[in-house]
């Protein structure tokens, strides 16, 4: 695996320790998983569909954490069977999709054997960009406006 000297940027960015840290440390588990698609469907809307054929949405677990999310199956044990070939992966699998900032699951729905999970970003009002006023030296000016959007 290719790591990377992060340390002149330590110097010039501050709060993005977990980005940095991501780049050496991948948290993605195995490509072995299933196979999916990452779509961007609007400015702040984004979609994962992951193809989990053989598998219910009772075998599935979708866990949303703040910077996280993850995505596990597991099949229910559904007796003995005598494949003379199996081609059709049921083995329990584990993803993991590391989130930006802001970024919340709004669904997700499950048909014919694809998961598709809708993710947005809804920045906090407070935390959008605003104008800050000036002082001028003998003028009492403390008001901040917030920036329109476009």
């Amino acid at each position: 695996m290719r790591t990377y000297d992060m340390s002149p940027l330590w110097r010039s960015t501050i709060g993005f320790d977990r980005l940095l840290n991501s780049v050496n440390d991948p948290e993605g588990g195995s490509d072995d998983g299933p196979l999916y698609d990452v779509e961007r469907t609007g400015e702040d809307q984004f979609q994962i569909s992951l193809a989990l054929a053989g598998f219910t949405p009772e075998e599935i677990t979708i866990t949303a954490e703040p910077s996280r999310l993850t995505v596990e199956g597991r099949k229910a044990n559904e007796g003995d069977h005598n494949y003379l070939y199996q081609g059709i992966s049921m083995r329990p699998f584990r993803r993991v999709f590391s989130l930006a900032e802001y970024i919340q699951v709004r669904d997700a729905t499950f048909e014919n054997g694809m998961l598709r999970i809708v993710l947005v970003r809804e920045v906090p009002e407070a935390m959008k960009p605003r104008r800050i006023a000036i002082d001028a030296a003998g003028k009492a000016n403390r008001t901040i406006e917030h920036k329109q959007a476009a």
